[in-house]
């Protein structure tokens, strides 16, 4: 065999190495942040992180129990996978209702303590969605808001269901689920939704990947983020780059809180500035003070409340 061809040879055995290394190494960044272990004591396990972190919590979710105010529902999504949710009926009927969305591998219990926040201090109806691949919910992936935003639209044109007619509904996130929440604010077809609040949310997935490759990983963004994105929306029907906060927030035309920890490094606290410019219409901007990511309301609890009671005070007209 003559030098060139064996040099030719070597080199392709090389490129098809280093493409089945770098097909490996995205293939396992998709299943590490889209497909993570699911605990099967999720519940017992959220509803403790509730007891420890905010005082009050145990003897208000025993309150609910005791009173069947704590209910589940569940939908079917076009896949045939089935959704679940946790709402709480206002102990006087009213119209105002809050749709809260959790973060990150988390689940609806984690939002709990804004669930007591809206049904106590706001006296409104609630409604805590369990996302896609989270809770009690079935599905295949996380899917970083993109397609949540959808399975929560359909969420609240359910709510007449379970709260009545003419409601006015403020959808509030938290992480993941602000993002959620910015990317389902695009929508104008949902005429009950009156408000947003948005808790340290990313402005998208592809942004949010590659600081994390770099800082988990010590990798640039090319050309696993690249590869891994291509994969995504091979097996799920999405990009990185499509599950954009920021975009869909610049076409929001209703108002909507922005908040976020001015100590947050997991969510830069830089990401909300971009977001905030970007939304068009009424808006407010909170940063909480020493406060990393997503602890706002474990910090403030009181001024966090007054905060989002004014705003939707001022703005949905609650």
């Amino acid at each position: 065999m003559k030098k060139s061809h064996k040099i030719g040879l070597s080199i392709a055995i090389l490129l098809i190495l280093l493409t089945g290394v770098l097909w490996g190494g995205a293939s396992y960044l998709v299943r590490f942040a889209l497909t993570p272990p699911r605990s099967a004591d999720f519940a017992t396990t959220s509803w403790q992180r509730q007891y420890d972190r905010y005082p009050g919590m145990q003897a208000w979710h025993d309150s609910l129990t005791n009173r069947n105010a704590l209910r589940d529902t569940f939908m079917v999504c076009e896949d045939g996978t089935k959704r679940h949710a946790y709402y709480i009926k206002a102990a006087t009927p009213t119209p105002k209702t809050a749709v809260l969305i959790h973060g990150y591998m988390d689940n609806a219990i984690g939002m709990m303590m804004l669930a007591r926040m809206y049904e106590r201090n706001l006296g409104c109806n609630v409604f805590l969605p369990d996302l896609e691949y989270a809770g009690l919910s079935e599905g295949t992936h996380i899917g970083m808001g993109w397609h949540n935003s959808r399975e929560v639209a359909r969420w609240i044109n359910t709510l007449p269901t379970h709260f009545g007619d003419s409601l006015s509904v403020v959808v509030h996130g938290i992480s993941m689920g602000a993002a959620t929440t910015m990317m389902l604010s695009a929508q104008d077809s949902i005429p009950s939704i009156a408000a947003y609040v948005e808790d340290c949310g990313y402005t998208d997935a592809w942004s949010q990947f590659a600081k994390e490759l770099k800082e988990d990983f010590g990798l640039p963004a090319f050309p696993l983020l690249y590869i891994s994105s291509w994969i995504c929306d091979a097996k799920y029907g999405w990009k990185f780059a499509e599950a954009s906060a920021l975009n869909q927030v610049a076409k929001c035309r209703r108002p909507m809180l922005f908040i976020h920890g001015d100590a947050d490094k997991f969510v830069p606290t830089a990401m909300v500035h971009p977001l905030y410019e970007a939304h068009p219409g009424l808006k407010e901007l909170w940063l909480a003070p020493n406060t990393e990511h997503a602890l706002s309301y474990n910090n403030y609890p009181e001024e966090y409340t007054q905060r989002v009671e004014t705003f939707l005070h001022k703005h949905a007209g609650w």
